[in-house]
């Protein structure tokens, strides 16, 4: 058979789901990816891109359904842009998880035999999300999320599954004043109107809400009346501000804030630690499973209290604040000067005075604290999607920290970034998948490496 052209309709087999959560089907070997496919499907597919080493096709006919298809419960799914995964049973997205990490590491290969843990399930598949982003369109007031695979349209929400009733509410609400009140939209074209995203967050264990308003001027008194509006919808709202963002790029963070009602921040709890979390912050979306993950952080540093210990993409400081009682002294590097000064914040809101938080990269900040004698026993490290810089990878070998506990969001860079730290001496000993969001591919790990003698 030739290579599928663009327009054929062929019939697949679906036999793997690839990182995106996309089905993974061949034609004569030739490799075709279906949104929406799962293993154990079989389908009757258009291919809709065709290139040398394979293609993308969607869904014409489920001809047999795999035994894990479930009827997804959003009626947003599939236009959707946000969960790939609502048509996938619970236990077979734990499943597809745990084999990714596996087969990642795997891959890789020269790292010894460690430890695969069980991955840990989600207490809620649904409404754990403590933090969404909704984008404001015009022609009428749209407020919701991309569709699939178009930035350019905006689908209007009324309810997503993935928060909490509260937080619907509110998206309800400000739905509801944006179209009594006719506050214009802002328009990325002609650079004019108001609205541009709105940003709901909560403490799980505090009940307290914010509504961050993003806009593209500081139009507080056209604005304000909205807050109360929220408050009285939800009286648990104790934050609502003003973010304004006047330049063309999209982004839902602002170069100045207004405060409409409340305090500027809301405040949750971690374990003993309690946070100031304010609108541009980062905190971790899932609290039910960012506690345990934290639980699992601190197990695997096996702490006496002597230590030294270095956190580094050190954020707003969680992991720092949480182990500092159990340690001697604490640095955390984070390059984001906002997420250093919330994470200096709450160290002092906490009473905590063993933590040192430094702004900068930490291929720069790491040296520097090894030239000034700063040793560290223990080290966390959580870094972004891309991993690793390969000098600040250098950097921690140099240092030659005990034991490295490695916190990731794509098993890809931490295969690699673990193969590094076992060129230069250390082995890893296991690695517990976590699922912090499920409905979706993303997968979260935590590795714990030893330096051998």
């Amino acid at each position: 058979m030739a290579k599928p052209r663009r327009g054929d309709t062929l019939e697949l087999a679906i036999e793997d789901l690839a990182f995106g959560g996309e089905g993974v089907g061949r034609a004569d070997g030739y490799v075709v990816f279906v949104r929406g496919g799962l293993p154990g499907d079989r389908l009757r597919v258009r291919v809709v891109e065709a290139r040398g080493r394979f293609g993308r096709a969607v869904i014409d006919e489920v001809l047999v359904a795999s035994p894990d298809r479930v009827d997804p419960p959003c009626p947003y799914f599939g236009r959707c842009g946000g969960c790939r995964l609502q048509h996938l049973a619970y236990s077979a997205q734990l499943a597809f998880k745990e084999k990714q990490v596996r087969d990642c590491l795997e891959r890789l290969g020269g790292l010894g035999s460690f430890e695969l843990r069980p991955i840990l399930p989600a207490p809620e598949p649904y409404g754990y999300r403590n933090k969404m982003e909704f984008t404001i369109a015009n022609e009428p007031p749209s407020i919701g999320l991309h569709a699939a695979e178009r930035y350019d349209v905006v689908l209007d929400i009324e309810r997503c599954l993935l928060q909490s009733e509260p937080m619907n509410a509110l998206l309800d609400e400000f739905r509801r004043q944006v179209r009594e009140r006719a506050l214009a939209v802002y328009d990325p074209v002609t650079e004019r109107g108001l609205l541009r995203f709105v940003m709901m967050r909560e403490g799980r264990h505090t009940g307290e809400a914010m509504v961050n308003i993003v806009g593209a001027a500081p139009d507080v008194e056209r604005v304000a009346p909205v807050a109360d509006a929220l408050r009285a919808r939800v009286p648990a709202t104790a934050s609502v501000v003003l973010n304004v963002n006047a330049k063309k790029a999209s982004v839902a963070v602002g170069s100045e804030e207004h405060l409409l009602l409340g305090r500027d921040h809301i405040r949750e709890a971690l374990g003993p630690v309690t946070f100031q979390v304010s609108a541009n912050s980062f905190f971790q979306t899932n609290t039910a499973q960012a506690e345990r993950l934290f639980a699992l952080v601190e197990d695997a540093c096996e702490l006496e209290g002597s230590e030294t210990l270095l956190d580094l993409y050190s954020g707003t400081g969680a992991i720092s604040l949480l182990l500092a009682r159990r340690v001697r002294a604490v640095y955390g590097i984070e390059v984001a000067a906002a997420a250093v000064a919330d994470a200096i914040r709450n160290a002092r809101a906490n009473g905590i005075d063993n933590c040192t938080f430094l702004a900068g990269e930490v291929r720069h900040v790491l040296p520097d604290l090894v030239r000034q004698g700063v040793r560290a026993s223990i080290v966390v490290a959580d870094p972004p999607r891309a991993g690793f810089h390969p000098k600040a990878l250098a950097a921690l070998a140099a240092m030659a920290p005990a034991r490295v506990v490695y916190v990731s969001c794509n098993p890809s860079t931490l295969a690699r970034d673990v193969g590094d730290l076992a060129r230069h001496g250390y082995r890893l000993e296991w690695v517990q998948p976590v699922d912090m969001f499920p409905q979706t591919p993303h997968i979260e790990a935590v590795a714990r490496l030893r330096r051998q003698a």
